[in-house]
């Protein structure tokens, strides 16, 4: 007996033969038939987001790793996005990849694994945005000492709104714009975020004018119903923000990422009105309070310079003491002046009785010119009497004397000829031109706004019993049309027989419907 084949394999025995596929399918039905629902406590490895939108991410402990993979629609309906290092409880159903041949866990949820957990994730989160800049103080804004309208993103059904307009109607009553948001759960960040960038998109001045504040309010909670504020998209939303915002998210102890982003943190949101206005009452005590103070300042300094006054005016000397010296000079003067006038007087007539015009000649002289113009006037009336005969033989001789009239026009048309003899034609020329060139500029305007330019573009004006037709209706009712185009007129209509009429003369443009 041969040892070898005794302890030979049965190649030929009847174990049944699968295919990969196979295996593949009942590890699968196996893994999910037995994990169909699980939640698995670990720490965040590696993440990856794929360009689809898929998240990719392992789960790890201190011996073993765990595949996992959240589709696109799951990674944003997660509370809590999972980043490396942080520990998680992880809650899905267990499958297989089959063409890489390993088995992972679909997650449809995160939670951090504890408060400790959550703290870590928000302090690197907050280490994270601080290294950008997004909470230094120098970027923040100065808060309106007054605004004129205040936004408010908050819950519209909670009791932050009533606190908050209470309190704005008790210190200084302003516009309130309030943007409903929901202020925990899934979709609470986004909703915050929209709420403060769609104010600061708001135009000033507007017909929902953009707010001068916004006031970011929620009332206390847990760490996770206060997580909404921690997230990344709203501390990047308020930060943006070019309107100055104040947060008062929880009680005056919570503290979450938008109070470092914003431009002011109250405590609470009670808190965050009376930071947003002043008192009115005690500003109109102050503004009394000033104007009193003013006032006494203004009478104080009044009575001040009157007592000034009144001492430099006794340091003045007297009037009559000022006007002594000018009086006595006035009165050295005026005996002075009779003695002055006299010697100009006779100095002056010396001078005159020295100059060859003498008042003697002058006064010949006078009646000389007097004579001759007495006899000029004496001689006047006759001199016109005699001039209007001479006209009047000469207009005589003109009408009876051909002859004479034809001399007249002779010699006129001579003193004619000589005036257009003197004329320099440039000087008519020149004028003639301008209007020949303005008439030519006038025509073509002319020709530019005609109607018959239009008509020759392939338009038509249609008249109905005469008149101008401008619409649909009125060329209905009309009995007999008429249609004018480039080169000629048309009749239509009841009793009208078609023709073509003659060209028509040019005409001022009628106001019709070019077809």
């Amino acid at each position: 007996m041969d040892l070898f084949e005794d302890n030979a394999p049965d190649t030929g025995g009847n174990a049944h033969e699968f295919t990969v596929s196979e295996i593949s399918g009942a590890v699968k039905k196996t893994i999910e038939g037995e994990f169909g629902h699980v939640r698995v406590r670990g720490e965040v490895g590696r993440v990856t987001i794929a360009r689809t939108g898929h998240m990719y991410f392992d789960l790890k402990d201190d011996r073993s790793v765990l595949a996992s993979v959240s589709w696109k629609g799951q990674v944003a309906k997660l509370t809590h996005r999972p980043e490396e290092g942080m520990e998680v409880i992880a809650t899905g159903r267990m499958t297989t990849f089959g063409p890489q041949s390993r088995y992972q866990l679909n997650v449809e949820e995160v939670v951090p694994a504890g408060a400790g957990a959550l703290m870590a994730m928000l302090e690197k989160r907050r280490q994270a945005l601080a290294a950008e800049g997004l909470f230094d103080e120098g970027r923040k804004r100065p808060i309106p000492y007054l605004p004129e309208i205040i936004g408010v993103v908050t819950s519209p059904t909670g009791a932050v709104i009533r606190d908050i307009l209470h309190r704005l109607r008790d210190r200084f009553p302003r516009k309130v714009l309030v943007w409903p948001v929901a202020v925990q759960g899934k979709s609470s960040a986004a909703e915050v975020a929209a709420a403060i960038r769609g104010f600061n998109a708001m135009t000033p001045g507007g017909a929902l004018p953009r707010p001068d504040l916004l006031i970011v309010a929620r009332g206390g909670g847990s760490i996770e119903d206060l997580w909404g504020f921690n997230e990344e998209i709203v501390v990047r939303a308020a930060a943006e923000s070019a309107i100055p915002l104040i947060s008062a998210v929880g009680h005056e102890t919570d503290t979450t990422l938008i109070d470092h982003a914003s431009d002011r943190r109250a405590p609470t949101p009670t808190a965050a009105a009376e930071i947003a206005v002043p008192v009115r009452a005690e500003l109109q005590a102050d503004l009394a309070q000033l104007g009193a103070r003013l006032e006494q300042t203004l009478h104080g300094g009044i009575d001040r310079r009157a007592e000034r006054l009144r001492d430099l005016s006794r340091a003045l000397p007297r009037p009559e003491a000022l006007l002594m010296g000018p009086a006595q000079r006035l009165d050295a003067l005026d005996t002075r002046l009779p003695g002055a006038l006299r010697a100009a007087i006779a100095r002056k007539r010396i001078e005159l009785s020295d100059h060859p015009l003498r008042p003697g000649l002058a006064t010949r002289a006078v009646e000389r010119g007097r004579d001759r113009l007495g006899a000029v006037a004496g001689r006047l009336p006759g001199a016109h009497r005699a001039g209007l005969a001479q006209k009047r033989i000469r207009l005589q001789g003109l009408r009876l004397s051909p002859e004479a009239l034809g001399r007249t026009i002779t010699q006129e048309r001579r003193g004619l000829h000589q005036i257009a003899a003197r004329l320099r034609p440039d000087l008519v020329q020149a004028p003639l031109a301008q209007q020949r060139d303005r008439l030519t500029a006038l025509a073509r305007l002319l020709d530019t706004l005609s109607y018959k330019s239009t008509l020759a573009r392939g338009y038509a004006v249609v008249r109905g019993d005469g008149q101008v037709v401008t619409t649909l209706a009125a060329a209905q009712a009309a009995t007999t049309l008429e249609i004018e185009f480039r080169d000629g007129r048309m009749q239509t209509g009841a009793g009208a027989k078609p023709k073509r009429a003659a060209k028509p003369a040019a005409s001022p443009p009628e106001q019709g419907t070019l077809l």
